[in-house]
């Protein structure tokens, strides 16, 4: 596969939607894991996955984005035209509207407290669209919205390698505690990867929630992570508070959090140069939300 470059994205928009050819093309200053994107004008962005495991999200977002988007409270994307292969470039990939704001991760003077209380109401809104027919959780979504057990293998596994690192009794503790439940209701809408690259902000409130690429339909708890893995004190109560919820869940989404923190540090996920995860870990060790 080529290497995914503005000229890149030139050639395929040059061949196949040649009305916006003129445009100018930019790279994004922050870009994804899953994708790569770029800037195509002043109203415009382009969305190319990174590789053959992100490429069926495309589809996906294409079907579900335009149902969801009528239901919730904050934009979501908006898929404008869908790209074929082309160029070398072998999947397909995506025209959206230009979404103004930073995203969390990089936006200063956040009202974090409201931001959690906003968040909390935007999944809520989320779980109540109608589910049916929507993409049951799966490897589609590399088991978001699934029974957090599916990682159990790898919880262990990173256990065994950060025997020396961690606190491995706490550890599994939590762990414990995340499987002794199950979603007990229909399955609902879930995001998949609520996180602070994926959330926009502006005006020092949240303006956006970007990146469906891993929703689906199923369990919500693991769009609860944020609790740990960005606020703190009080916010993580007031994300609770307005997120819902049984305590249950809660429990479950503690031991996504716990899952991806071990995976990392154990070298099974993504990489993380700046020990965020550590961090992350010691607020679910920490400060649970819920016993």
């Amino acid at each position: 596969m080529p290497e995914i470059t503005a000229e890149l994205v030139r050639t395929l928009i040059a061949a196949q939607f040649p009305q916006w050819s003129g445009l100018p093309i930019v790279p994004v200053e922050r870009q994804g894991w899953d994708n790569r994107t770029f800037r195509l004008g002043d109203e415009l962005a382009v969305r190319l996955p990174s590789g053959e495991s992100y490429a069926a999200a495309v589809a996906k977002e294409d079907r579900w984005l335009p149902v969801l988007a009528k239901a919730l409270p904050l934009p979501v994307p908006e898929v404008v035209a869908t790209g074929r292969p082309g160029g070398g470039y072998p999947f397909p990939w995506s025209v959206r509207r230009w979404m103004s704001g930073e995203t969390l991760a990089d936006a200063h003077g956040v009202d974090r407290t409201a931001l959690a209380r906003d968040l909390g109401a935007f999944l809520t809104a989320l779980r109540a669209v109608p589910a049916t027919r929507g993409p049951a959780a799966g490897r589609h979504c590399y088991w978001r919205g699934c029974h957090p057990s599916v990682y159990g293998d790898q919880v262990q596994d990173a256990l065994v390698t950060l025997e020396d690192e961690v606190d491995a009794a706490a550890c599994e503790d939590v762990w414990a505690r995340a499987l002794t439940s199950a979603w007990p209701q229909a399955p609902v809408w879930f995001h998949g990867d609520v996180a602070a690259g994926n959330l926009l902000a502006a005006g020092g409130g949240l303006s956006a929630v970007i990146d469906f690429g891993t929703c689906g339909v199923g369990d919500p708890a693991c769009d609860l992570v944020m609790a740990w893995t960005y606020f703190e004190g009080h916010e993580r109560q007031v994300f609770r508070e307005a997120a819902g919820l049984s305590d249950d869940t809660w429990r479950r989404a503690r031991g996504w959090a716990l899952w991806k923190a071990l995976a990392t540090m154990g070298g099974l996920s993504s990489p993380d140069p700046d020990g965020f995860q550590n961090r992350v870990l010691a607020e679910v060790l920490a400060d649970p939300v819920v016993d």
